[in-house]
C-alpha cells in the first residue's frame, strides 16, 4: 500500500491504497463518499462517474494512482454552493425512479452541459449512451438536460 493524495471536491485527501485501486473503491471504501455507485466494474453502464478535470470518466476504470494530480468531482462536490443546475433540474423533472444511477447520470450530464451550453437531443443522447438506466427514464433525462441548459445559460 502506498499513501496518496487526491484533490476530491477541492480537498486534498490522503489515503493509503493499493496503486492499481479503483478510484471507485477509495471513494466508496476508504473514504466513505457512497454518492459514487458500483454498478457493472467494466466501465460500461455509468453508475460510477465523477469528473477528472471537468471529464466524465469511470471511476470503476480510473486507479488511484493515475487519479493523482488532477481535480476530481465527485456527485457530493458537484454543486458545491448548494445543488448544480442538472440536480435542480433533476429534482423539477421527477427524474429518478430507483435513482440508482442517478447520480453517474447527473455527473454525465453536467460535464456534457459544460462543453456544449445547448445540446440538440442527439448531442444528448450521443453524451448519455454510456449511460444506464435500467428504469428507463431516458425521456426525463433529456427533458432534465435541457431544462438546466436552459437555466445554467437563458
Amino acid at each position: 500500500m502506498s499513501p496518496f493524495t487526491l484533490e476530491i471536491n477541492g480537498h486534498l485527501r490522503t489515503v493509503n491504497a493499493e496503486p492499481a485501486m479503483p478510484l471507485l473503491w477509495v471513494l466508496r471504501d476508504l473514504l466513505q463518499m457512497t454518492g459514487t455507485k458500483y454498478g457493472c466494474g467494466l466501465g460500461l453502464c455509468g453508475a460510477c462517474t465523477v469528473h477528472l478535470d471537468g471529464e466524465a470518466v469511470r471511476s470503476c476504470q480510473t486507479t488511484a494512482q493515475s487519479a493523482v494530480g488532477h481535480r476530481i468531482v465527485t456527485i457530493e462536490g458537484l454543486g458545491p454552493d448548494g445543488l448544480h443546475s442538472v440536480q435542480k433540474a433533476w429534482i423539477a423533472e421527477q427524474v429518478p425512479q430507483c435513482g440508482y444511477c442517478q447520480s453517474g447520470q447527473i455527473m454525465t450530464a453536467a460535464a456534457l452541459l459544460a462543453t456544449n451550453p445547448a445540446p440538440t437531443n442527439t448531442q444528448i443522447d450521443n453524451a448519455m449512451v454510456g449511460n444506464i438506466c435500467r428504469c428507463g427514464t431516458y425521456f426525463r433525462i433529456r427533458k432534465a438536460i435541457h431544462r438546466a441548459a436552459q437555466e445554467m445559460h437563458p
